[in-house]
């Protein structure tokens, strides 16, 4: 399908996705059992940025913007712009003019599985950015594409509302059917980390913090002295 632009599309409670920014992507993903992290080269154009939103997908033709254009329109307070091309491509598809618009839309970030340019300026104006590649290699805007339509990026299926969850460490999705059980679990998570983290501090080994030490026996460690 193309040329398809949804609107009005359902988003998780805006406390829920809100409260995901706190845990971040480590914890996140292995709160929902290791799943839902984009691949590894999608990483942010300038660390510090932590962010929680409801996505709004974009499908984009390699080497064209237009339907980003488009995107902005339907994009809410709250929001991150997820940007899957439909073929591996150096094209810088955002820079300052276009996350201009989108800020004054109250969009929170935008990722992307390929690439972006006025790093320096998105720098300076705080807005958060994930790509693939940065690059200044320049778009046109001639072919269709597909707004709020489920899309794969960065090896992962993406739904229109679906939680998006960014940091330093990448960017994971939570399935907005699913955001309010997975952040339970992020907050237990949370929790045990916290007095794990105690007992770290006040000198106790991680082999005995978690338990480590029966399995190392059935596995047959020794010790030489």
């Amino acid at each position: 399908m193309e040329g398809v632009v949804k609107r009005n599309i359902a988003r998780a409670d805006p406390v829920v996705v809100d409260a995901f920014a706190d845990p971040g992507v480590a914890t996140v993903h292995e709160a929902q059992e290791q799943t839902g992290l984009l691949a590894a080269r999608i990483v942010p154009v300038y660390p510090g940025a932590r962010i929680s939103g409801s996505a709004v997908t974009v499908k984009v033709p390699a080497g064209d913007n237009l339907m980003i254009h488009v995107a902005i329109e339907q994009c809410r307070p709250g929001d991150i712009l997820v940007v899957s091309p439909d073929a591996p491509t150096e094209h810088g598809y955002l820079g300052e003019l276009i996350a201009t618009a989108l800020s004054a839309r109250g969009v929170r970030g935008f990722v992307i599985d390929g690439g972006v340019r006025d790093v320096a300026e998105l720098r300076e104006m705080g807005f958060p950015v994930w790509s693939s590649l940065v690059s200044a290699l320049g778009t046109v805007k001639e072919r269709l594409g597909d707004v709020n339509m489920p899309i794969e990026c960065a090896g992962q299926r993406i739904e229109p509302g679906d939680v998006v969850v960014a940091d330093d460490d990448g960017v994971v999705v939570v399935a907005r059917a699913n955001a309010g059980e997975v952040l339970v679990t992020c907050r237990g998570r949370m929790a045990k980390e916290s007095a794990s983290r105690a007992r770290y501090a006040s000198g106790e080994l991680s082999l005995d913090v978690q338990g480590l030490r029966p399995a190392l026996e059935e596995k047959g460690i020794r010790y030489l002295d």
